[in-house]
Formats: structure tokens, sequence, C-alpha cells
């Protein structure tokens, strides 16, 4: 409820605080290993883990102070209201016919370079952000908080910062950057279908939109973010995929679904099943996590 009513506040974000002790420790600790990145992230990851783990230890014998320090930390993981906002915002600007700013814009989502795209393809890339982002910033973050309480919270929230700062592919972070990014594939494994599963369900044709995501998912280079575009292609009847620039390569995705092409008006219908799964997510969750309190 916080998340959705206040959302993420412009400065002093725990997040982005992590994210600058994260970058300080990478300055210090980096070297072109696999093995020097695996201490990397085991000593980033591990000090929130133990963080959450001794806050949740000190709160277990006061009931409202722990509900507190839960609901504290769910909002500071959470983003789902910002995934809104930023897709409010790209749909204005490209209602308006501002590209200019509209490619500045989706540089909040996306990390390709958006100089050269066209509405469609902003569109496209806004729409594959809020897929992918559906599962790290909502569902991801609240299965991992039912199974394993606080510490699973700020410990996926960690993994995936991480990920987003290291885990690219570019010849500083090939080596420093790998355990970061298989981690944070394999905390999003289970997250990434239930992603799925749930916007299928919630389409209103759901062995339609299973078929496409059954057919489609694993031709994407990632092995979970395929699974929730390939879910949202199918719930919107567009289509998604195609060429990507980044910074110093050019990827070339595969095609996901069977649709027209994204078009700006697709991005509040995204914006709206994004919401719709964080609140079936946000169901299962409290479902879980009944069951692990009464196991």
């Amino acid at each position: 409820m916080a998340d959705a009513l206040v959302g993420d506040p412009r400065r002093g974000h725990p997040v982005a605080i992590f994210g600058h002790a994260a970058e300080l420790a990478n300055q210090r600790m980096w070297a072109d290993s696999q093995a020097r990145g695996a201490g990397y992230t085991a000593a980033c990851v591990g000090a929130v883990v133990a963080l959450g783990g001794g806050v949740e230890r000190a709160t277990h014998a006061h009931p409202v102070l722990r509900a507190t320090v839960v609901a504290a930390a769910t909002w500071a993981v959470l983003g789902a209201r910002s995934l809104g906002d930023e897709a409010t915002a790209l749909h204005a600007l490209l209602a308006r016919g501002d590209l200019p700013a509209a490619r500045q814009q989706l540089t909040h989502l996306v990390g390709r370079d958006p100089s050269g795209l066209d509405a469609g393809q902003i569109a496209r890339a806004g729409v594959e952000s809020l897929a992918e982002n559906s599962s790290d910033a909502v569902v991801a973050p609240l299965l991992w908080g039912a199974v394993l309480g606080v510490p699973g919270l700020v410990g996926y929230r960690a993994v995936n910062t991480l990920d987003a700062m290291v885990g690219h592919r570019t010849p500083r972070y090939e080596n420093f950057g790998w355990a970061s990014a298989r981690l944070d594939d394999a905390a999003n494994l289970v997250p990434a279908r239930v992603t799925a599963a749930l916007v299928a369900l919630l389409s209103g044709r759901p062995r339609a939109v299973w078929q496409v995501v059954r057919r489609d998912a694993r031709s994407h280079p990632s092995p979970n973010a395929g699974w929730c575009e390939a879910a949202f292609a199918a719930a919107l009847g567009v289509r998604l995929g195609g060429r990507n620039v980044y910074a110093s390569r050019v990827e070339h995705r595969p095609q996901l679904g069977t649709g027209r092409p994204a078009a700006a008006g697709d991005l509040p219908r995204a914006a709206r099943l994004t919401r719709r799964v964080g609140a079936a997510a946000t169901l299962l969750a409290a479902a879980v996590a009944v069951l692990r309190q009464r196991r």
C-alpha cells in the first residue's frame, strides 16, 4: 500500500544508498577476474542479508515493531509505482509526438541506446521493460520475502541491483560481473515463471497466452525475461523483440508473440497489467507467508 500511495523518494532511497556503497566497493575490489567478482557479490549480498536477519531477530518478540519493519522493507524493495509512473510519462511524450524527450525518458526504463528509435520502437522497449520488471521489481521481491522474510526481501533487491550495476556484458564486467549476473538469473528463475502464469490467468485466455509463452520464451537470450515478455506480448496482442542497440553491442532479439507491432497506446495497457499482476502476487505471497509461519 505504501508503494502504491507514496512510491519511491527522489533522494535517500535505501536501494540507492546500497547502490552507492556497492559502487565504492566495486572501485576498491574490481579486477578482471570471476573469482574476485564472486567475492564482491558475496560481500555485498551477504552484508545486506545479515543486516536483514539481525533486524528480524531483534524484533521477533515485538509483533507490531516486526510488522512495521517488514512493511518498510517491502516498500523499499518494490518498484510497482515507479514502473507505472515511468510508463505514464513515456506515453504522454509519445502522444505529444516529442520523440527526443521520449527517448530520454526511455533511459529510465532500459539500458539500450534510444537515439535511433522511432515511436513504435520506443513503445516496444517500454512494454518489454514493464514485462520484465513486473517480475524483477514486483513478483520476485514479494515471493522472496514470503519465503525468507526480511533477509529475502533485502537480499533479493541487493542481487538485482548488483546485476544492473555490473552484470552486463562489457569488457570491464565480462568476468567481474559474472557471479552477479548468474546469481540474478537463479534468483529470478521461479518468479519469472510465476509472473508468466499470473499474466496468463489474468488475461482472460490463459491457454492461448501460455501456448505463446511455451513456444517463444526459450528463444530469448535471457533465461527469465523471455517468459515475462512472451506472456505480455500474448496478453496484449502485440509483437515484441527485434534489434536492440547497446553501448558496446547490437542484439537481434527473437520475435515474441504474433500480434501487431507495439504502439504508444499499449504502454498504459501494459502498466495496468503490471498493477494487476502485482495485486495477484501480493495475495500469493501472503498465502505463502502464512503457510510458512504455520509450518
